[in-house]
């Protein structure tokens, strides 16, 4: 088993919290990870991407080739479209359909609309309007988490102890938030352009 994932978005958005959040989850299923370090323009709105590898067999490279990577996490529409040259044919999408109008010409909605629709599999995720729900707009990540628990190897309760173990210098309340944003985002359906997802492991 191994499931290859590339995490992007912008900077501010949480892409390293939500590396720690699946590393730490796969260690405790006994899972090797490798994962590299964050690529691009860190401060808030440049863009990042990392490559986070799991599997249950030592890993050699924690970078992934192009057309292997079983998922992408990504924080921000544009921000996934733009490493697709990543995704397997079989892999999966789960994109935040809240968009940060951080580059020139920025696509127009029925443009990346149209992009979506060719994809095999993906999940779209109002990933603020559920972070609000939780209780803090700061929570996007975490509910970013949660929709892509749903194609990720890791067991539901070991990503929830990661969560809370990831918080929880922050008190009882936050970690609290945070984990009504996973299992928010968790409960996202199927997107209207998904079929049913198949991972090659």
């Amino acid at each position: 088993m191994k499931c290859d994932m590339i995490l992007c978005g912008v900077g501010g958005q949480g892409v390293l919290s939500i590396a720690n959040i699946i590393s730490l989850s796969a260690m405790k299923d006994g899972l090797f990870v490798r994962q590299s370090e964050v690529h691009g323009m860190a401060q808030r709105g440049g863009p990042v991407v990392a490559h986070l590898r799991v599997s249950q067999n030592p890993i050699e490279s924690d970078l992934i080739p192009q057309k292997s990577a079983q998922l992408i996490i990504s924080m921000e529409p544009v921000e996934g479209l733009r490493y697709l040259k990543f995704l397997s044919p079989n892999g999966t999408l789960v994109t935040s359909t809240n968009k940060i109008n951080n580059i020139p010409n920025y696509p127009a909605e029925a443009s990346i609309n149209q992009t979506l629709s060719l994809l095999p599999n993906n999940l779209l995720v109002p990933a603020e309007e559920l972070a609000k729900k939780a209780g803090s707009a700061k929570t996007v990540n975490t509910v970013m988490v949660g929709a892509a628990s749903k194609y990720l190897p890791m067991s539901k309760s070991s990503l929830r102890t990661a969560i809370k173990e990831r918080f929880n210098q922050k008190g009882e309340k936050i970690v609290a938030v945070n984990i009504d944003a996973f299992d928010l985002g968790r409960a996202v359906q199927q997107s209207l352009y998904e079929r049913e997802p198949v991972l090659h492991f």
